[in-house]
C-alpha cells in the first residue's frame, strides 16, 4: 500500500494537481480497512483513508488527498485575506 500511495502521489504532483511534493513515510493499519498515511512534510502530516470492498486503495487516497490539499489551499487563502 505504501507504493500505490507513492504512485498516487506522484502522478498528482506531477499532473499539477496538488502543489508540493509529497513522500508517503508509512502506511498503518487503524481498523478493518481503514489506514492513516504518514507523510514527510510539515505541511500535511498524514492522512485517514478508509474504503470497502469494491473500492481501490489507490482511488480513494487519491480523493482523500485531493480534498485535504483542497482544504489547505482554502485555509492558506483564507489567512491571507485576514
Amino acid at each position: 500500500m505504501k507504493s500505490e500511495a507513492q504512485e498516487a502521489l506522484d502522478e498528482l504532483f506531477a499532473k499539477g494537481q496538488i502543489p508540493f511534493a509529497l513522500s508517503a513515510r508509512a502506511v498503518e493499519s487503524i481498523g478493518m480497512e481503514e489506514y492513516i498515511i504518514r507523510f514527510y512534510d510539515s505541511r500535511l502530516f498524514s492522512i485517514d483513508v478508509s474504503y470497502r470492498r469494491g473500492q481501490t486503495f489507490k482511488t480513494v487516497f487519491t480523493t482523500a488527498v485531493l480534498g485535504r490539499v483542497s482544504r489547505l489551499r482554502g485555509a492558506h487563502l483564507l489567512a491571507r485575506t485576514a
